[in-house]
């Protein structure tokens, strides 16, 4: 096999693995290549994928960002309350009339932005780690909500509820169109703009990124408000999904999937690779095996495991592809 050749199968690797996936599924139970099952696969994966386009470009620059489950359940509990009904006996907010959907997540986007701003702010300027800084986040937001409310948000609007739980022409749900702009958005971003550019140039090499010209810190801080934002539009789908905000179980470990989809699609963390039709692809290999191993009955405990066993296999082949480069 030549070098042109070999290329190639590295770089389209994750697809291959993911035919090769789909098919063993298919093989073990009929049902999962039916067009139901597979949109309730895409349906289940959409918000965790639309977490790993935001998680990606945090370790493209070779952090991490640990708040995005925290934020959604914060964004997803406040924006919730907004939209409860003004004679709901249980509403959150009973001196606060009902605003419509979409100003509930206009108003969701914008917490985003501000909690990715502090946080990219802080790791840009006080050069705290983003495990530390975003951890901290974590705690923060996740008390936050709890602090907002003790009790799950329900009884949200129809309005409200659309993107997470609405199907565009009565056919295509809505969380799958949504999770496909963010993708097509995410791609854009990396491949076709200066900051895209820029952000592969500081995870290769932040000081001769500085060098060059480019502002690493103001990119970083862009880079949160970015990653913030997924985790606050995964938070408002996952309400609207559910029809309720669970403070305390609202995105739990939402994160980890995300980094998981992250790396297993080709991002390094050694900064400066990323790919976001790889993350997509690894977004749908996780999916595909949770989704088979579930048809297949197999014990959750198990499947945990055999996602673990990809992500670390996944990590070893990243850290010696890098050492072949070094």
């Amino acid at each position: 096999m030549n070098a042109k050749s070999k290329k190639m199968l590295s770089d389209n690797m994750t697809w291959i693995i993911l035919v090769v996936l789909v098919i063993i599924m298919s093989v073990a139970n009929p049902k999962f290549f039916s067009v139901a099952n597979l949109t309730t696969l895409l349906t289940g994966e959409s918000i965790k994928g639309i977490m790993a386009f935001g998680m990606c470009f945090a370790i493209l620059i070779k952090g991490i960002d640990l708040s995005l489950g925290a934020v959604a359940a914060l964004v997803g509990c406040v924006t919730g309350a907004l939209v409860q009904p003004v004679d709901y006996a249980s509403k959150v907010l009973p001196g606060v009339g009902q605003l419509p959907g979409f100003v509930a997540v206009i108003i969701g986007i914008v917490m985003g932005v501000v909690i990715g701003f502090v946080i990219g702010w802080l790791i840009a300027y006080t050069k705290i780690p983003a495990f530390i800084a975003t951890l901290g986040a974590q705690l923060i937001c996740r008390a936050a909500a709890k602090i907002f409310t003790t009790r799950p948000v329900s009884n949200l609007s129809s309005s409200y509820r659309f993107l997470g739980s609405g199907k565009l022409f009565g056919v295509i749900p809505m969380i799958i169109v949504v999770f496909l702009i963010v993708f097509a958005a995410a791609l854009f971003i990396l491949t076709q703009t200066r900051f895209g550019k820029s952000l592969y140039a500081i995870g290769g090499n932040d000081q001769a990124a500085r060098v060059a010209g480019i502002d690493v810190e103001k990119n970083m801080i862009l880079t949160y408000v970015w990653c913030s934002c997924m985790g606050a539009l995964g938070g408002i789908l996952l309400a609207g999904r559910a029809g309720s905000a669970d403070p305390a179980n609202s995105g739990l470990s939402y994160e980890l999937d995300a980094v998981a989809a992250a790396t297993v699609g080709g991002t390094s963390h050694a900064g400066g690779i990323c790919k976001v039709s790889g993350v997509f692809s690894g977004i749908l290999i996780l999916g595909v095996i949770n989704n088979g191993l579930v048809l297949m009955g197999v014990d959750d405990n198990m499947t945990n495991i055999i996602k673990g066993v990809i992500i670390i296999g996944a990590v070893v082949l990243d850290m010696r592809k890098n050492a072949k480069r070094a």
